[in-house]
């Protein structure tokens, strides 16, 4: 039996799939119709997107806003195409991120470890240049299905964020924390900017209030999310 190309989480609020639950973009879509996507995912990804819109009712050109959490080309490498089809004048990014996604080149690894610098001479990892349209700011609320808070969590890239939508009670971690196989684990060092920056910045997750903790990488948690976050925090930055 093939999986939905849509996963609800609240009202208003969905997950969309990309690559199985290994990689997800979301949906929010406002009262006037209107659609927020976060992230794009691979070069690949927009195809499967447009089907979970559409299994939504709505079409590209419904899309008013798109926003990215981060520059790896797992989460912007479709987002070229997507602005392309949408009715978004670009995408809106982190202020630190916001370079890379001009020049579609990816966040730069951790060069004070030997596995990072090796992953920055990579001939990989670059994604299709995409314009920016709004540089994003830490607590910043965007007009989005009743405020989309964002939360400036660095480490895994310089303008890394993480999304918090009260109104919903859904968090999305974007790659702070992976729920791979639904087990919570830390982000590929080697892929990270400052892996010791993720961990740090990444227990603001655990300070603020939301049912419903949501991956970009691994299925969300539903059942008592803020605390198995927090339990998380707390063991596995021991």
């Amino acid at each position: 039996m093939s999986k939905p190309p849509v996963v609800t989480l609240a009202p208003g609020v969905h997950r969309i799939p990309t690559l199985g639950d290994f990689i997800n973009s979301y949906a929010f879509v406002d009262e006037d119709g209107s659609v927020t996507l976060v992230d794009c995912g691979l070069a690949r990804a927009p195809a499967k997107i447009v089907r979970a819109l559409a299994a939504l009712g709505k079409h590209p050109r419904d899309v008013q806003r798109i926003l990215l959490t981060h520059a790896h080309f797992d989460h912007a490498g479709g987002a070229a195409q997507m602005v392309s089809q949408s009715a978004a004048d670009g995408v809106d990014v982190h202020e630190d991120d916001a370079g890379f996604i001009e020049s579609g080149t990816r966040a730069p690894g951790d060069l004070a470890t030997t596995s990072g610098r090796i992953f920055a001479r990579a001939p990989w990892g670059d994604f299709r240049a995409t314009p920016v349209h709004a540089r994003l700011h830490d607590g910043e609320v965007l007009p989005v299905a009743g405020g989309l808070r964002i939360l400036h969590t660095p480490g895994h890239t310089p303008g890394h964020i993480s999304l918090l939508h009260p109104a919903s009670g859904v968090l999305i971690t974007g790659d702070s924390i992976f729920n791979m196989n639904s087990r919570m684990r830390w982000p590929t060092k080697v892929v990270c900017t400052s892996f010791r920056q993720n961990v740090q910045t990444a227990h603001a997750l655990g300070e603020v209030e939301y049912d419903v903790a949501a991956f970009t990488h691994g299925p969300e948690i539903r059942d008592h999310a803020r605390e198995a976050v927090r339990s998380f925090l707390r063991k596995a930055s021991r």
